[in-house]
């Protein structure tokens, strides 16, 4: 048995040379994606993928033991070949591999940035792009996924949020995503070999493209199959869904997924959040605080993640930030500050250094940690606030390294 996954045909990951973009084209990849009308076992649930074997012929009564020994196959060894199914009767592999497929969104580009940051333009069904970026660190390698093709929120200060909302994607799209990088890093367990105490995809985030709680049963499900301790195994503890804030899906999130929160609030007035993020509008600080405050307790989480980008002259004064300090007593809480990103058009400017470090030193000082976040892959636009699958057309528009191939 060999883990899968990706064909002889994917090319090895390299810095571009000294002086060339980049961009790194694979459309030498093989298409991944579902084809020919059979239902995709990628994303399905425990209980949807043990009905989905009844209905193609499977007895009720081995329906579960079947379903189990799938999962394990795609979601631990992450197999893609029923052949190598070695555990399943020759029958039953050729009745598996006549009824469903097991695919996955296909990477069209990847980009390596100089500090090793990855950003992947995926492509989904329907011909569509989302972006995905992987950020290793010395003890834990972060994946920022995308829930949306585009974003409704219209948040000022992001490129994301620049573009119209799509679609939202499916349970299959999401887990693909961290199937596929999974691929790219090589990590599916081998059989015999010995344990990797230090994954290289150890977290992930859920901080790209889109609102996740617009999407909230695919997300849902996705990080179910994630935390699944007989698949992909992900501690509910290293999975971060960051919302803008929408209200009524937060509850749902602590009790349904009960992973970590981040709330990206970014204002300390309601009259400047009205701009940043417009969502609040809608719901406004206060609501937005009031249903936070019980998230630790229902999820079972030691604290809720602030984010807050510095924007100069805008929201990165003393005062907001003794506001700040004011605005979330009582919840036990991290602030992460986040430079500002810069992009093509962009309305804002970051934050001079010493006043973010003034900014963090008064909120630090009221006891709340208050890391300044590194800004990471702003060289292939891979940072915060700058994914947006327009990129394609700037790939289009320069010519790009073709990848050898492995």
């Amino acid at each position: 048995m060999t883990p899968a996954a990706v064909p002889e045909a994917v090319p090895v990951l390299q810095p571009a040379p000294a002086g060339a973009p980049v961009t790194q084209d694979l459309h030498t990849i093989p298409r991944r994606l579902p084809e020919g009308g059979r239902p995709n076992l990628v994303g399905m649930t425990r209980e949807a993928m043990r009905a989905a074997l009844i209905a193609a012929g499977t007895p009720e009564r081995q329906a579960k033991m079947r379903a189990n020994q799938l999962w394990q196959w795609v979601y631990h060894w992450g197999v893609r070949d029923f052949d190598a199914m070695t555990n399943l009767a020759k029958d039953y592999r050729a009745l598996l591999a006549g009824h469903f497929d097991i695919a996955l969104p296909q990477i069209v580009t990847r980009q390596l940035s100089d500090d090793g940051t990855r950003k992947y333009l995926v492509r989904i069904e329907g011909g569509h792009e989302v972006e995905v970026v992987y950020i290793p660190e010395s003890d834990r390698g972060t994946l920022c996924i995308s829930s949306q093709v585009g974003c409704t929120l219209n948040c000022s200060f992001c490129h994301t949020g620049t573009q119209k909302l799509v679609r939202n994607l499916t349970t299959a799209e999401i887990v693909g995503q961290i199937m596929l990088v999974r691929d790219d890093l090589g990590e599916w367990p081998v059989p015999g070999a010995p344990k990797v105490e230090t994954r290289l995809l150890s977290n992930i985030v859920l901080m790209g493209m889109g609102e996740p709680l617009y999407n909230f049963e695919s997300v849902r499900d996705a990080m179910l199959i994630a935390m699944d301790g007989e698949g992909i195994a992900l501690s509910r503890r290293r999975i971060t869904l960051s919302t803008s804030g929408v209200v009524p899906e937060i509850h749902r999130a602590a009790t349904e997924i009960g992973c970590q929160l981040a709330v990206s609030l970014h204002a300390t007035t309601d009259a400047v959040r009205d701009v940043l993020v417009p969502i609040n509008r809608k719901w406004n600080i206060q609501t937005l605080l009031d249903t936070i405050r019980d998230y630790p307790r229902l999820s079972n989480s030691e604290r809720v993640t602030f984010e807050y980008v510095m924007l100069d002259g805008v929201n990165d004064s003393d005062e907001d930030a003794r506001r700040l300090v004011r605005l979330i007593r009582g919840i036990p809480a991290k602030i992460n500050l986040i430079p500002f990103n810069e992009w093509p058009g962009a309305p804002y400017r970051r934050s001079p250094p010493a006043r973010i470090q003034a900014f963090a030193d008064i909120v630090y000082k009221a006891g709340y940690a208050s890391p300044i976040r590194t800004p990471r892959g702003e060289d292939i636009m891979a940072a915060c606030g700058q994914l947006k699958s327009a990129s394609e057309r700037a790939r289009r528009a320069r010519p790009a390294v073709a990848a050898p191939l492995a």
